[in-house]
Order: C-alpha cells, then structure tokens, then sequence
C-alpha cells in the first residue's frame, strides 16, 4: 500500500458517522444506509485501498458470481434430517421446530424458592406440570405462581448456565 493510499485511510479514524457517510458517498457514489460508524469506516477504506490499488480481477469476479449463484440459501432448517450410517442403511430423524435449546430435557424437575416454598415444575415434552396443572410456557407457569408477568427462564434461572434443576 502507498503512503497517499495509508494516510487517505488514516484520516478515517478520526471522523464522524456524518462525515464518513459523506466519504462513502464520494467513494461509491451512492448513500450510506447505515450510520454504524465501524462499518462505513471500513467500507470506505476498502474502497480508497481498491481504487488505488485495483479491484477483483474480473476472473475473481466471475468466479464469485458463480459460486453466489451456485449456493443453495437454505432460510428454514429441514423437517427431517438423512444421515447415511453405512452403505446399506440410511436413518432418517424429525428434527423438532421451535424446541428452546436453553430447555432441560423432558422429565427434569426445576426448582425455585418462591415466598418460603419451594416451587417443583416438571418440564414436559409440550409445556411444563406444576402442582398438578399444565402450562403451556416457563413464563405462563412463572405468571401463575407470582400474579405479576415474570420470564420464565429468568424466574427458574435458566438464564444462568446449568440453570437451577434436579436430575
């Protein structure tokens, strides 16, 4: 990198959201969506770095484009999940949508003092049983005992790592 080039990034550092937002709008010709000052910094000194010292070359360029097109965006998880264990047999698992990973396996009891009681929920495959009725949600459970709205994994601790449970 040539001094002009380090000395024109230099001088970033030093400027605010506004002012790099007009530097991008020099450097790119279009404006800034953003006003994260980290990000445009960064993008501007790209930009001043490849306009002085050259961009992609065009095979580069192409070849980006076709791995982008060739790349299959997957935006869900998929319903089910085949894993070939051997060449004879092949095993396919549901993957369950919308399981919280901070929830402790089915059948843990969690536990929580509470106003001088000791508060026992077991964790259930779809909800969770607390003195022999069913709540739909830690946080609907939590509601019921205390009367006022409460997050149910803040309530039971779960935020923590290894939460409060018995085995």
């Amino acid at each position: 990198m040539n001094a002009k080039t380090r000395d024109a990034i230099a001088v970033l550092e030093d400027m605010s959201v506004g002012q790099l937002r007009e530097r991008y709008l020099e450097v790119f010709g279009e404006i800034a969506r953003t006003r994260n000052k980290q990000f445009l910094r960064k993008r501007v000194a790209w930009r001043i770095q490849a306009l002085a010292e050259g961009d992609l070359s065009a095979r580069a360029r192409r070849r980006a484009e076709e791995i982008a097109n060739d790349a299959d965006l997957r935006i869900r998880a998929p319903r089910q999940v085949t894993t070939t264990l051997n060449t004879e047999r092949m095993v396919t698992a549901t993957v369950q949508p919308g399981r919280d990973p901070r929830l402790p396996m089915p059948g843990t009891v969690l536990k929580r003092r509470y106003k001088g009681q000791v508060i026992r929920a077991m964790v259930l495959d779809n909800g969770f049983e607390c003195g022999g009725e069913v709540f739909e949600s830690l946080s609907a459970l939590a509601t019921h005992i205390t009367g006022t709205r409460w997050n149910g994994f803040q309530f039971f601790g779960l935020r923590q790592k290894g939460g409060t449970h018995e085995g």
